[in-house]
């Protein structure tokens, strides 16, 4: 009996591996290039990426992200800044005499983008919408710069459920708040599904570099993802609550017999919308507390600070690994900004200011 199971889970693996192969060579070119799900964008004279204040025809974004592997995004501008700055040491990247790093999207005012060689870090705010809007542009400037075969990750925190406070976290599937293994949207009237699949053959690199001396747990699960904070996560805590501590403590417990692990708000968006695009995605997460044991988070911020260095550490391993095997893990030097329109760049920034 058991060797059937193994049989059978091995069976599993390999029909998910096959799965996002499929996927894969149905929204990329034979070269690994991205393409899109989308004819309309070849007829625009120009795509004006304003969350990014970017654009097709104002900046040269081959040249200035042609080299892009790793696409890294966090909720909030600082720790993504802090993050880049990480990876900088990490990899050995070397800015050139008298320069620092640049906040690329600074003129979008919503987004901070910095690029360290091979590796964006980038924020991507709170929340289901903001990160799907940012994944739209995203995923169309890895198309215009003509990046091949990227690796999208999300470094965040979360809420753990029978989770100790600072466990890291690799996301196995996504799931919406009726734990579904989607992403739904409504498009011209009509409600839309697309499945939150994340690539497994990632998920099981990135637990395999999880080090026996780290003083902390790396595990691997399922994640739900809800659209709010307080009630959506079952929280007693919020401006409104017409629910019990029994209530709370019941739907808690059935998402551990489920097998989630953490609660956050942004993996079901992250997952559809990179498996849509064939990109290969993991999502990262550190636990701040275990919600079975309370609500609010209560660690000191020194600790807290500590934790969340935690993903971004075992996301470091993966991005040194690959670029080892690509014999690039050396000092890099920097690519300048290319600007091919200066008119054009300038009516970017304008656009990208107007839409606050």
């Amino acid at each position: 009996m058991a060797q059937k199971t193994v049989q059978r889970n091995s069976d599993d693996k390999r029909h998910e591996d096959e799965e996002s192969v499929e996927i894969a060579q149905m929204t990329r070119y034979n070269d690994g290039s991205v393409k899109l799900r989308n004819p309309n964008i070849e007829l625009m004279d120009q795509d004006i990426l304003y969350h990014l204040a970017l654009g097709s025809g104002s900046h040269d974004l081959q040249e200035m992200f042609g080299d892009v592997k790793f696409v890294c995004m966090g909720g909030t501008p600082k720790r993504m800044e802090t993050f880049a700055h990480f990876i900088m040491d990490e990899i050995g990247y070397k800015l050139p005499a008298g320069t620092q790093l640049q906040d690329i999207s600074a003129f979008s005012y919503r987004y901070s983008m910095y690029k360290v060689g091979p590796v964006l870090s980038i924020s991507h705010g709170m929340g289901v919408p903001s990160v799907g809007i940012l994944l739209h542009e995203l995923i169309k400037l890895m198309y215009h710069a003509k990046v091949k075969d990227p690796i999208f990750m999300r470094i965040g925190t979360c809420g753990g459920i029978g989770v100790e406070g600072g466990t890291v976290v690799i996301t196995e599937d996504a799931y919406d708040g009726l734990l579904r293994n989607s992403y739904e949207l409504a498009i011209l009237g009509k409600i839309v599904h697309r499945p939150a699949i994340l690539d497994k053959r990632l998920v099981r690199e990135l637990k395999s570099l999880a080090s026996h001396d780290d003083p902390y747990d790396t595990i691997t699960g399922k994640t739900m993802c809800t659209y709010d904070f307080y009630e959506g996560q079952g929280r007693l805590d919020g401006a409104f609550c017409e629910f019990t501590e029994t209530d709370k403590m019941a739907y808690l417990e059935k998402l551990r017999d489920f097998g989630v692990v953490n609660i956050e708000m942004e993996c079901t968006i992250f997952a559809a919308l990179t498996h849509y695009a064939g990109i290969k995605a993991a999502i990262v997460c550190v636990t701040l507390l275990d919600r079975l044991k309370g609500d609010q988070v209560m660690a000191p911020k020194e600790v807290m600070n500590e934790w969340q260095q935690r993903p971004q550490i075992l996301v470091s391993r993966l991005i040194k690994k690959h670029l080892a095997q690509m014999g690039h893990l050396k000092s890099l030097a920097s690519t300048p900004s290319s600007i091919k329109s200066p008119r054009r760049f300038k009516l970017v920034q304008q656009e990208s200011e107007a839409h606050e």
